[in-house]
């Protein structure tokens, strides 16, 4: 039997997958290590030392010493000293890739260290995830099984279902994204606006408000107050712009408020969002939205920056969580990237698995 301080170093070690490593990941990843080095004690990159020594080159350069420890087993993330950057060769060791291109080699490195890492996760051997950004174009170009997947989401969920011998169905996942202001969740995720459309089902929209109210409450300590956004302009404007709101979504909410869920909507989806932020830590009126499709409820969140948005994936039976912004291949290697998001997953995560223990 696992003894209780076993499991609380457990949840100290937390795995960051280089993610594409011809984008800015690695270099963010070395950032948060320099900039941070009590958020990141206990944590260690799942990927490959080549490629974060590489990293530690363009951010510091030559002339600055910053170790890349390889370690043969998570637990070791424990032990390693401050100021240096330990490392799970989790893959082969990798060719030296072009920056900023999309490569098959790149897109299956990130992916086999997602797959790594979810199944570490899994077995309980590592507290959470944080996933640095991966291209979906290189996933895709690196062919079976890395093409199967959009994203991480997608690719994380499927290894759950698999470990726990579940449909899919069962095990559904959400994604949430959240800064200091404001927090939203989508109905769906990385499906073309028309399968967007389609995916607005009434089990669809109950399963979101349920998966978002369960989440919140553990994290909050208290029912949270969720607003749900309308499909159409105007939340339908009483079916005169499309009757999903009258059709789905009212009837939604009605039954999650029936079974004890505290939830507003349809709101016209061009208001809700300023009455769920909280700028400046001012009162708000809810503490989460959730928007009908992707980008409906993530441009009102990465327009107000970049910087400190969080990536939550809801659902799964681990805590994981990413920057909110993708591998900008336009400026890798040159060690400008901006950590901040990075940091503020790994905050995140921390946060999370306290709030499981």
């Amino acid at each position: 039997m696992t003894d209780t301080s076993s499991i609380a170093n457990i949840r100290k070690i937390l795995a960051i997958t280089m993610g594409d490593p011809c984008g800015i990941g690695p270099e963010i990843i070395v950032k948060a290590f320099a900039q941070d080095p009590q958020a990141t004690q206990g944590a260690f990159v799942v990927g490959d030392v080549g490629v974060v020594r590489r990293a530690v080159l363009a951010v510091h350069g030559a002339s600055q010493r910053w170790p890349v420890v390889e370690i043969e087993q998570a637990s070791e993330a424990l032990y390693v000293p401050p100021r240096c950057i330990p490392v799970l060769q989790v893959i082969s060791a990798m060719s030296v890739l072009p920056w900023g291109q999309i490569c098959a080699e790149a897109g299956k490195a990130a992916g086999d260290c997602v797959f790594w890492a979810a199944r570490s996760a899994l077995q309980g051997d590592i507290g959470a995830i944080v996933t640095a950004p991966l291209h979906k174009e290189a996933l895709s170009v690196a062919g079976f099984p890395y093409d199967r997947y959009p994203g991480h989401t997608e690719l994380l969920q499927a290894e759950a279902v698999e470990f726990m011998k579940k449909p899919v169905a069962e095990v559904p996942v959400r994604m949430m994204l959240a800064n200091e202001e404001l927090r939203t969740v989508l109905v769906s995720i990385h499906v073309s606006l028309r399968q967007a459309i389609e995916a607005v089902t009434l089990p669809n929209v109950l399963e979101t408000i349920r998966i978002t109210h369960e989440a919140l409450q553990a994290t909050l300590g208290r029912s949270p107050r969720i607003a749900v956004a309308g499909l159409n302009p105007h939340a339908g404007e009483g079916g005169l712009f499309g009757r999903e709101e009258i059709d789905i979504i009212e009837p939604a909410v009605a039954m999650a408020r029936a079974q004890g869920m505290n939830v507003q909507g349809p709101i016209a989806p061009d208001t809700v969002f300023m009455r769920a932020r909280s700028p400046l830590g001012r009162a708000c009126e809810f503490d989460v939205v959730i928007a009908m499709y992707h980008d409906q409820g993530l441009i009102p969140v990465k327009y107000m920056g970049l910087e400190d948005g969080v990536n939550v994936t809801l659902g799964l039976p681990f805590v994981r969580t990413s920057p909110d912004h993708g591998t900008a291949f336009d400026i890798a290697g040159q060690g400008v990237a901006d950590a901040s998001s990075m940091l503020e997953a790994i905050c995140m995560a921390r946060t999370l698995v306290a709030h499981r223990a």
